[in-house]
């Protein structure tokens, strides 16, 4: 916590750049030229080179800051701000009340700061960089891992704050943990979540055009845009509530400020079609938010060729439709995904079809 200070107030165009290009040099898009043009500034000024350093020394100290400094600083810059911004909406005192020394405002933005947060702390608030730097240092993942499911496999995932997740078939997803939220995006696939609970950091789930917000619960979030007539989102809770809303892009928070959320709660579900549009609200169904947990999959009055591609992700049927008429016949009941042969011997006595050998396997046709 011993680092040495930044350039004086006076410098504070440099401390302005040195700034930029810290936070551009952290982003996933830094290449060559980006690092050639930074370079390049290094060795237009020797003050360049000594003030990135002194800013990464600084840096440094802040990340290993223990957590109950780190809640103190948040707390005071959340303070400090307020104070600002009522500052800044008083009107004008009469010309005869005295000015405001030049450092009023300086010795506003630090005189909260306590002394065990050191240097390191003060460097957040000094300057007009400071929320700047805060933001930057709250969007760095703390946590992230990629997770996939082949296909016909399902994958159990245990997370770091003892969140536990479960995969479907052909499912991926990342997870990635913040200070302050925790996030994962959905691909494809579908996936059951139990979310440890924590009101400091929601959880959220960022599948298609779907955001997903929780405390603690659990539920299932299922999106398979490969599949035709299946581009939308399904959410289903088990336990606890969920918050669904149509997803502008924006991660974290900006997810709870957008019109037209809804908020399911146990035993109910909600579809919401490829813009995001949210459906009623519905029971689930009485298999279950996800009855693939039990090696099972379910059809009501569905047409038989999105019943056959569903099948289709867990593993090769052997079977094909080329009649339009046949594709558009409706299948009801429940299968286990991995039993072709038992799906084979039941479809010529649930719908008017045959199964006929073709080159490579069987094709489903028409009763003739």
């Amino acid at each position: 916590m011993n680092a040495p200070p930044l350039p004086p107030d006076d410098t504070a165009g440099l401390r302005q750049q040195v700034l930029d290009w810290f936070v551009r040099r952290q982003r996933a898009g830094w290449g060559a030229a980006d690092e050639q043009a930074f370079q390049q500034w290094l060795q237009a000024d020797a003050t360049h080179g000594s003030a990135y350093a002194q800013w990464e020394q600084h840096w440094s100290a802040i990340d290993a800051m223990p957590a109950d400094a780190i809640a103190q600083l948040r707390r005071n810059l959340a303070h400090d701000k307020a104070q600002l911004s009522a500052a800044q909406q008083t009107p004008p005192r009469a010309a005869t009340a005295p000015a405001a020394p030049a450092g009023a405002i300086t010795g506003l933005r630090r005189r909260w700061l306590l002394p065990s947060l050191g240097m390191a702390a003060a460097v957040v608030v000094t300057s007009g960089t400071g929320l700047l730097a805060w933001q930057h240092w709250q969007a760095q993942p703390v946590f992230r891992q990629a997770y996939a499911s082949q296909r016909g496999q399902q994958l159990e995932v245990q997370l770091p704050d003892g969140s536990q997740l479960r995969l479907d078939t052909a499912t991926r997803l990342e997870v990635v943990y913040y200070r302050d939220r925790r996030e994962v995006l959905l691909h494809e696939g579908q996936a059951v979540f139990s979310v440890q609970a924590s009101a400091q950091r929601p959880f959220h789930v960022l599948s298609g055009p779907v955001g997903i917000t929780v405390v603690g619960t659990r539920f299932s979030v299922r999106y398979t845009p490969g599949l035709a007539g299946s581009d939308g989102v399904r959410v289903a809770v088990e336990e606890g509530q969920v918050r669904v809303v149509r997803r502008d892009g924006a991660p974290g928070a900006a997810l709870a400020q957008i019109a037209g959320a809804q908020t399911l709660g146990a035993g109910q579900q909600i579809n919401a079609d490829g813009q995001g549009r949210l459906g009623s609200l519905q029971p689930v169904a009485a298999e279950g938010i996800a009855a693939w947990r039990e090696h099972r999959i379910s059809f009501v009055n569905t047409p038989l060729s999105q019943a056959l591609a569903e099948f289709e992700r867990y593993g090769s049927t052997g079977l094909t439709i080329s009649d339009p008429a046949v594709a558009a016949l409706r299948l009801s009941g429940t299968f286990d995904p991995s039993d072709t042969p038992t799906l084979r011997k039941l479809l010529p006595h649930a719908l008017p079809v045959r199964l006929q050998p073709v080159a490579g396997g069987l094709e489903i046709g028409a009763l003739r």
